[in-house]
């Protein structure tokens, strides 16, 4: 319980941000523009300057097991199909649904959510491992559904969607934070004080700004018009996909920094990402809609849970 109470707390200030996001859209009646301007800063200016300038002094961060990223993308596939499964059993939805329905089930926030989230819990030594799902985790999901959703409409791969997935991911400046950051911190080069110092301020407002746009956006959408959908969605989000993820990691011994890292990851809200997927392919838009909101609320409870759940019997984390 001392546990749970302590990640409670850890994660508390951070939903509050979120609800101040929310409550300035629904109570202060803010232009949605607002919400759009923000996101856009955080994702192109204010995450990237804090990941780049972290992986730049990669030097003096824990090594990663890279036996995370097994643990991470195979529970993602396993709870992918099951979800595809349950929409097509209760809902009979045709193959398109199914497949914006099963990324519903595993897509997480990482970027806006998970990764606050992990700092806060984990500190610093959690970037790393952080920084290595997140370059993967665009470039694997969204193969796996463009690949899924090409399939049902052709019955066959095209390779330019393939091409426009792996182009999309090269693009994306937080993917490119991470890799140029990276490289940084290999080359052994430090950073200069006058491009170090204003990547610090910047990087200092990437997170919280993250999460108040994070509430902001979830003030557009509706819980109510297909809360069945929803609910099933959220259920298998923050239950299946974070246990699948924990029972993996103990199957192959990954330690106990790593497996806290993706059982966080792996629990918190559904990304936004997600319901562009389905406004473009016109499924399920409701429904992710709902469960963009349910899980991330019902996340402040089960992330702190299952963290102290994974954190139990895992042995100590690395110094």
């Amino acid at each position: 319980m001392s546990a749970f109470l302590h990640q409670l707390a850890l994660g508390a200030p951070l939903f509050a941000l979120i609800l101040a996001g929310y409550l300035l859209m629904r109570v202060g009646r803010w232009p949605p523009a607002m919400a759009q301007h923000l996101t856009r800063f955080v994702f192109s200016v204010g995450l990237p300057a804090m990941l780049f300038r972290m992986m730049s002094d990669l030097s003096n961060l824990p090594p990663v097991d890279s036996r995370l990223l097994v643990a991470y993308f195979g529970a993602s596939l396993a709870t992918f199909v099951v979800g595809r499964l349950v929409s097509a059993r209760l809902f009979g939805l045709d193959g398109l649904a199914q497949t914006v329905f099963g990324i519903g089930c595993i897509f997480s926030n990482n970027i806006m959510l998970g990764l606050p989230l992990a700092k806060a819990a984990l500190g610093d030594r959690a970037i790393p491992s952080v920084a290595l799902v997140l370059v993967f985790n665009a470039l694997i999901l969204w193969s796996l559904i463009s690949i899924s959703a090409e399939w049902y409409r052709h019955a066959r791969l095209s390779l330019k969607g393939l091409w426009a997935t792996l182009t999309g991911v090269v693009r994306n400046p937080v993917v490119v934070a991470i890799l140029g950051g990276t490289a940084c911190g290999l080359s052994g080069a430090a950073l200069p004080e006058i491009i170090d110092s204003p990547l610090k301020m910047l990087g200092q407002t990437g997170m919280p700004l993250a999460l108040v746009a994070l509430g902001m956006s979830l003030a557009e959408y509706d819980l109510r018009a297909q809360w069945r959908v929803s609910a099933s969605i959220a259920g298998l989000k923050l239950v299946v996909l974070p246990l699948g993820m924990l029972g993996l990691a103990r199957l192959i011994g990954l330690p106990a920094l790593e497996t806290m890292v993706i059982v966080l990851l792996g629990s918190i809200g559904l990304g936004a990402n997600v319901f562009l997927m389905a406004r473009q392919f016109k499924a399920v838009e409701a429904g992710i809609a709902g469960a963009l909101i349910l899980t991330t609320v019902g996340s402040a409870m089960t992330t702190p849970l299952l963290l102290a759940v994974a954190g139990h019997g895992a042995g100590p984390l690395r110094p």
